[in-house]
């Protein structure tokens, strides 16, 4: 029987869905990591298993045009990015495809027209992250930052380019900071959220910390202008260290202002956010007298901007906490003309009092399990148009199938966001109309 630790080399042919190369060996697909379409590659096989192999590219013999030098000196170790050896145009253009082959292949289902993509600098623009934290015995040292590429083992970083500042140059601090701390083997995560007014870092410790800890923490936080958290269980168990300020972001094109926990869901890059609104709303073609649903609304990222331009708008989502900050958040912008409700919509909705009215239009923005259940009941609606942010081009290609070729919409328009530069992430938005008459 062959070794799995083998060398070939090989012609790569296409682009998978993950940002890997293509190829085949004695007829059998392997997917090799760093190597892109066109390369002549020298890789070195990792797993083998019934369907397919993997691999890592060794060397390439004739680099791709579209080649270029990783941003940071830890890709291909870390796996936190997968195409940064890829010129960001290229990027944008193989989620395209992705997107594309999924609608065809899993919704049966094609845009009439394709958007023109939101991109934004790919650089320092992740505001939200959880970063793994390690004792190693071994090595008498802690390592924090993301998983290495093959292994369930955190890599050992200095910086992180694409987290936003401060945070991507404070892997090596926050790392030597635990390395003092009395239960430097029992904290497993910290949880970064850059705000627009504070950055807030959210300790996972599974034992107390002592009162030595806690000032070295205060000091860190004093030198490097940051705020901890401390949480000893559950999400409901995350407290400020000290006094903390309350996260905000801005969405200054409409006068908005959200705000949120340190452990709350939001968009991690913030340009492409707030273009993804203005693309939102241009997409639901609001004049001021329509009525709107928002489902899986959060804290109100799309609500409160397209309250701004809606007669009505009607958030729900499924955490309570959720629904309570974003009823506040309304508050706070003096917004008055959105109502927001708690709901799981992953179950049927029929018995619900919002879910028993027509609405002009509908945004969906769901989790990466989709919408499977709402898109199946969407008639109740009666909403001639829909518009779809997407996280899952999978979840979404299915969705878009039930949307068509279920329920009689068409799909006008779709088109990606480059949400997770360097990633094979794939978020999009999507708008569906019904004809006329239906």
């Amino acid at each position: 029987m062959s070794a799995v630790r083998q060398e070939f080399t090989a012609v790569i042919e296409d682009l998978s869905h993950d940002g890997r190369g293509v190829t085949r060996i004695d007829g059998k697909t392997v997917f090799v990591g760093g190597a892109l379409p066109g390369e002549t590659v020298r890789f070195l096989r990792l797993k083998k298993s019934r369907r397919f192999d993997e691999g890592e590219a060794l060397a390439v013999e004739n680099p791709a045009a579209n080649r270029v030098e990783p941003g940071c000196v830890h890709f291909g170790t870390c796996g936190g990015c997968s195409m940064q050896h890829l010129e960001p145009a290229a990027q944008i253009r193989a989620k395209q495809k992705v997107l594309a082959d999924n609608l065809e292949r899993l919704g049966k289902v094609r845009p009439d027209r394709w958007l023109e993509p939101l991109v934004a600098e790919p650089w320092g623009y992740r505001r939200r992250a959880r970063l793994g934290v390690k004792y190693v015995r071994k090595k008498g040292k802690v390592l924090v930052g993301f998983r290495e590429r093959h292994s369930p083992y955190l890599a050992e970083l200095d910086g992180c380019p694409v987290l936003a500042a401060p945070v991507g140059n404070l892997l090596r601090p926050l790392a030597q900071l635990v390395e003092g701390l009395s239960v430097r083997e029992r904290i497993p995560q910290f949880e970064v959220s850059v705000a627009d007014n504070a950055t807030a870092i959210v300790v996972r410790h599974l034992d107390p910390l002592s009162n030595d800890d806690l000032e070295r923490l205060r000091g860190f936080a004093r030198l490097h202008g940051v705020e901890f958290h401390l949480q000893h269980g559950g999400p409901d168990s995350i407290r400020p260290l000290d006094e903390a300020s309350p996260l905000h972001y801005e969405i200054p094109a409409h006068g908005v202002r959200i705000h949120f926990e340190p452990s709350d869901f939001i968009q991690v890059n913030r340009h492409i956010n707030n273009a993804m609104i203005d693309h939102a709303l241009a997409l639901l073609d609001l004049e001021g007298d329509e009525t709107v649903l928002d489902l899986f609304c959060g804290l109100g990222n799309f609500t409160l901007p397209v309250a701004r331009h809606a007669k009505q708008v009607v958030g729900v989502e499924g955490d309570e906490g959720l629904v309570q900050r974003a009823r506040d958040n309304a508050a706070r912008n003096g917004i008055g003309n959105t109502a927001f409700h708690a709901a799981n919509l992953f179950e049927s909705i029929a018995d619900y009092p919002w879910a028993k009215r027509a609405y002009d239009r509908v945004l969906l923005d769901p989790p990466r399990a989709g919408a499977e259940l709402v898109c199946s009941e969407i008639e109740r609606f009666n909403a001639p148009r829909i518009v779809y942010v997407s996280c899952h081009p999978g979840t979404l290609a299915r969705d878009a199938g039930i949307l068509v070729n279920d329920k009689g919409y068409r799909l006008v328009a779709a088109g990606v966001m480059d949400m997770f530069p360097h990633t094979a992430h794939v978020e999009s938005i999507a708008l569906f109309e019904r004809p006329h008459g239906r």
